[in-house]
């Protein structure tokens, strides 16, 4: 067991993404003697342990699966850096007394997208706050306080939770439990002085247990990892605005695809249009084709034409950035899609697909017509596919619809309409689910009725 000394990375956070992302990134530093630090996991929402960290002193195998630049890839890489592991629940003073570390200097966490909020009524740290800011904040007055305000004792903390400027939202957090605890004021001081909040952006698809392919991973291991997580090769960390980190350890030397920008904002324009876009456009469009999950709809020469088309054509035009490196980018999405050891099922990605729509797609469509002043026309084809696939039933099937109540209802009301032009008007009008009354965009409702029509008479 490596010493307190020796322990240089708080997480919080034990799943699977972490497991598979930032522990392995910096694995791979620690393999090439970039980095000599080891982590402390701490376990901050389920008061139980997990036993099989317990069972095999918190080290794990990450089996990275699937195609890179053409080839397969296949490899199984020993993660054993995590050298504690703790919960929050077994001993509050126990937790607090991490931040009394020396040696301790980054902070990383995954606490999913709704982790990082402030509740008011987390009004004391004498007792263990319910959020994780407040756990945070908690910690950091500790070292605070034991170190006298030393300036050279600030952490560099770094989330990998998936919302926009995340290290910022963070911050905000933690100085709002500051004011609503009654903190001292230098102690605010020293966080806005010491301490760095990194906005990040984190990518890499991390299933997590392999469950029908374990026991021929395991045989190759040579003994059974009731821990092991199966990731894809890919994988992305941008961190903004980190000269000194980029400063500290030679990641260039490490060959990791971690990158330091003055503004990640491109990165995740990026990401959302393209990765995430392409999602969510395929999703109505290959459901409504009698597809079910994400590779065979992509191995499907018309529909990979028809993603082609949507990500060169229509999307990538749309976006500032390095033509070389989107092409690189849209390159290796199309090859992630064709993982055949992720089974991502069109269904799950179907959650909540008229937010993501307005998110990932709209942006691109208008970007798209403002620049060339038509509208783009395999985005208006999956718009179309969108509107049907939220009528809930297309060729006697019952469409597997996932979404907010309200928008269900709205769908309804507006499919029980007298005829397509009234339902589709009623759609494109609605400001809230929208942001904006989509009939005024020019054209577009006569190409989305004239779309659906195709779509329902194929």
């Amino acid at each position: 067991m490596e010493s307190e000394e020796n322990i240089k990375i708080l997480q919080f956070g034990n799943g699977n993404f972490l497991r598979g992302f930032a522990d392995w990134i910096f694995q791979q530093l620690i393999d090439q003697q970039l980095f000599d630090g080891g982590i402390h996991s701490v376990q901050i929402h389920n008061p139980k342990l997990d036993k099989r960290m317990l069972a095999q002193k918190n080290q794990y195998h990450v089996w990275i699966a699937g195609l890179e630049n053409g080839e397969k890839v296949d490899r199984i890489d020993l993660v054993n850096c995590i050298k504690k592991y703790s919960s929050i629940f077994d001993s509050y003073s126990d937790y607090l007394k991490i931040g009394e570390n020396p040696s301790l200097y980054y902070v990383i966490s995954n606490t999913t997208e709704a982790g990082i909020v402030f509740d008011p009524e987390d009004d004391s740290c004498l007792e263990i706050p319910k959020s994780f800011p407040g756990k945070l904040t908690a910690l950091l007055y500790r070292r605070f306080e034991f170190f006298h305000g030393n300036v050279e004792k600030g952490l560099q903390i770094l989330p990998c939770e998936l919302i926009d400027k995340n290290g910022s939202q963070l911050k905000k957090c933690v100085l709002s439990y500051i004011q609503l605890w009654q903190l001292p004021h230098a102690f605010g001081q020293w966080i806005e002085d010491s301490c760095s909040f990194y906005n990040t952006l984190v990518d890499r698809i991390v299933p997590g247990f392999p469950q029908e392919k374990i026991k021929a991973v395991e045989q190759k291991i040579g003994k059974p990892d009731q821990l092991l997580v199966m990731a894809e090769p890919y994988y992305l960390w941008v961190i903004e605005g980190a000269e000194k980190l980029q400063s500290e350890i030679n990641w260039k030397k490490a060959g990791l695809n971690v990158k330091f920008v003055e503004d990640l904002s491109s990165y995740r324009t990026r990401k959302v249009r393209i990765l995430n876009g392409a999602h969510t456009a395929l999703v109505p469009y290959a459901y409504l084709k009698g597809f079910r999950d994400v590779r065979t709809a992509v191995e499907n020469p018309e529909i990979h034409h028809f993603l082609r088309s949507i990500i060169y054509e229509e999307i990538i035009p749309t976006i500032d950035f390095p033509l070389e490196e989107l092409r690189e980018f849209a390159d290796s999405v199309l090859e992630r899609f064709k993982n055949p050891h992720i089974d991502h099922k069109l269904q799950a990605i179907a959650l909540n697909n008229i937010s993501k729509f307005r998110v990932r797609i709209l942006p691109s469509m208008v970007d798209y017509y403002n620049k060339t002043g038509r509208l783009p026309e395999q985005l208006t084809y999956s718009f179309a596919a969108l509107l049907i696939f939220y009528k809930g039933v297309f060729k006697g099937e019952t469409l597997p619809i996932k979404d907010e109540e309200e928008i269900i209802r709205f769908f309804e009301e507006s499919w029980n309409k007298p005829d397509l032009d009234l339902t589709v008007d009623s759609i494109l009008a609605n400001e809230k689910i929208w942001g904006k009354n989509l009939t005024h965009l020019s054209g577009l409702k006569v190409e989305i009725i004239n779309a659906m029509d195709r779509i329902l008479l194929n």
